[in-house]
């Protein structure tokens, strides 16, 4: 019986995989084919090259996503969890000896994570209108309407996001099964009309292509990144899923049938050159045409889905790893941690996903513009494997190379061949991982900075109480928790108290919230106590960049550590800093200024620690940086 369960569970998160990991490279063949032999390649349309470039998208997929994601990189996880930012911090922890090699992997990482924005962007954007572009195989009239459409279904996906997406993730794995099984059928329909096609499984034929291609290779290759994006969600949904559900998916059944839909594509196309203006659509009879376009735009917004809710995690992870201010964090599944919801990210998105569908018009020319900011982040992804290989595996240095070292390569080559396309649209995702980069590390150097100030600024904290407790200062018969960044000055909540109330309460907690790079924290490890001087305690919570903060609830476990907190009796102080920005030492003027204005519009930390709101005082103060 425990096998059987056990069995079904792995049916669940590998129909699961199937739904949400592999939404984004499973929509690939809508467009790949017909983008490797646009006029922009500069690739003959002929049997040889098609022959070539199915060889290429073949052993592609079967170099970067099967040996480079399922192979290697899944192994290397952080206490169950993949995806850049985990991968970040395990390779800081073991190549950090140093506070500047730390510091300089971390910022590489977090610029990695930065790029996944721009592709948060163009994935729902590219792959709705591919799908909607299939009415114009239909009726030729209908092309005028592809972009309003496109439009109305992505404003719709963004809607309903505050909803979340439990319910209609249930779906998600099913209605993506049936999408492979399609892509496999009508792969194989064309191969039985024309079988020479099949020839491209011969890797000799994959290198002929790019050799006789010399320089040109590059143009080609950048069309073909097109299949391979959407490799980097088998790591970053790896703790949702588990590594052995995604191996499963991909060997089984995702990996077959893109193979045998990209050889259907190519058997058409010797075939019927001119079904290259909508090679995919055309692999459908017509009177399934229709149901098809409906298929695809479904399976779209399921792909479009998975990159936004990525899109969500990894700006909850930033904000508890400090790179980015607090905002507004919904909770949309009372069982599922996972399921959250950012308004402000989420109508961010939705305004830039609309001006790259109505400003660039066409999933032709939204294919320029994709792929520099995924394979730059595959790059990094190597690289932090290497590291991780060497110094947090301990493998050899010619093991840690030869292990990473024909996936750098490939992944350089990758990278190259998209910047060819950076005044075609390459332009805008970079753009758009360079500002939040930008933004990212102007956050974390002005909390440093403020947190400096503080240090030097406030008086330290032991002396101080110790003083206090011999002024018999009066007491109230409450819980007051202090919370502070730097738990070895006084807070400066503790000090307007004593100004302006002249009073102390019986019990006075020092609270200090730590995220620390690691996923998780267990419950066991969530609370430290000490006990400082009569009526004051030092409380440090510390949670993993993927736990939820909820402060009363990590109050309430310390009781076994000598700290007995009544919630009902319990007053939250807070400090909040209004930053000065002053031209001197620290940062450039324009980033301190820019530091001030994020930190005037951050999110409460009354809503992001969970505090009860009839129990927060927030007491204010000036900071010049």
């Amino acid at each position: 019986m425990d096998q059987k369960q056990a069995n079904q569970g792995l049916a669940t998160l590998t129909l699961g995989a199937i739904g949400v990991v592999y939404g984004d490279i499973g929509t690939s063949p809508l467009y790949t084919m017909k983008e490797v032999f646009s006029p922009g390649t500069g690739v003959p349309l002929d049997a040889l090259h098609l022959i070539g470039a199915t060889s290429v998208i073949f052993w592609g997929l079967m170099m970067v996503v099967t040996l480079k994601y399922v192979v290697l990189i899944l192994r290397a996880d952080n206490r169950g969890e993949g995806g850049i930012m985990a991968l970040t911090a395990l390779a800081a922890h073991a190549f950090g000896t140093t506070a500047r090699r730390r510091t300089m992997l971390l910022l590489l990482g977090v610029f990695g994570a930065a790029l996944f924005y721009g592709d948060s962007v163009i994935t729902p954007a590219i792959s709705v209108l591919s799908a909607v572009e299939g009415m114009e195989v239909a009726t030729p009239a209908l092309k005028a309407y592809v972009v309003p459409i496109s439009v109305a279904v992505l404003v719709g996906l963004f809607m309903v996001q505050r909803h979340g997406t439990g319910t209609v993730g249930k779906m998600f794995g099913p209605v993506i099964v049936v999408w492979f099984i399609v892509l496999a059928v009508t792969g194989v329909t064309q191969i039985a009309k024309q079988p020479a096609i099949l020839a491209g499984l011969n890797p000799l034929h994959a290198w002929n292509f790019l050799h006789e291609r010399g320089w040109q290779m590059f143009a080609a290759v950048g069309a073909i990144v097109l299949a391979l994006t959407g490799a980097e969600a088998l790591y970053a949904d790896m703790g949702h899923f588990g590594k052995r559900p995604i191996q499963i998916a991909w060997m089984g059944l995702v990996f077959p049938a893109l193979a045998l839909n990209y050889f259907g594509q190519g058997a058409l196309l010797m075939r019927d050159p001119a079904a290259l203006e909508h090679p995919f659509f055309h692999l459908f009879p017509g009177p399934w045409l229709v149901p098809a376009v409906m298929l695809a735009t479904v399976a779209t917004v399921i792909a479009s889905q998975a990159v936004i809710s990525g899109a969500y995690s990894m700006t909850k992870q930033a904000i508890q790893l400090g790179f980015l201010p607090r905002m507004q964090v919904i909770y949309t599944s009372a069982k599922e941690a996972g399921q959250i919801y950012l308004p402000l990210v989420n109508w961010v998105l939705l305004v830039a996903v609309v001006l790259a569908t109505v400003g660039f018009g066409s999933s032709s020319a939204l294919a320029s513009a994709y792929g520099i900011a995924v394979t730059v982040t595959m790059l990094i992804t190597t690289v932090l494997t290497f590291f991780v290989v060497r110094d947090g595996w301990g493998f050899p240095m010619w093991i840690a190379v030869g292990a990473t070292g024909v996936f750098l390569v490939l992944d350089a080559v990758l990278v190259i061949s998209c910047s060819l396309k950076f005044w075609q649209g390459g332009w805008f995702s970079l753009a758009m991982g360079f500002t939040i980069f930008t933004v990212m590390a102007i956050w974390k150097r002005g909390r440093e900075l403020l947190l400096e100030q503080i240090r030097t600024n406030d008086p330290e904290l032991l002396p101080f109480i110790s003083a206090l407790t011999q002024d018999n200062v009066p007491r109230t018969p409450r819980t007051a928790v202090y919370t502070v960044a730097n738990p070895e000055t006084v807070p400066q909540a503790l000090m307007h108290n004593l100004k302006h109330n002249r009073v102390l309460h019986e019990q006075n907690v020092i609270l200090t919230v730590v995220f620390h790079d690691v996923p998780w924290i267990p419950s066991d490890e969530r609370v430290e106590v000490k006990a400082l001087v009569d009526g004051f305690w030092r409380v440090r919570v510390n949670y993993g960049f993927k736990n939820s903060p909820d402060i009363p609830r990590a109050l309430e476990s310390c009781e076994p550590h000598g700290l007995r907190i009544n919630t009902f009796e319990t007053s939250y102080f807070l400090s909040r800093e209004t930053v000065v920005p002053t031209k001197g030492s620290g940062m450039a003027h324009w980033r301190e200024k820019l530091f001030a204005t994020m930190s005037r519009n951050a999110g409460s930390v009354v809503e992001f620690f969970k505090l009860p709101n009839n129990s927060v005082i927030e007491l204010g103060t000036r900071v010049q940086i």
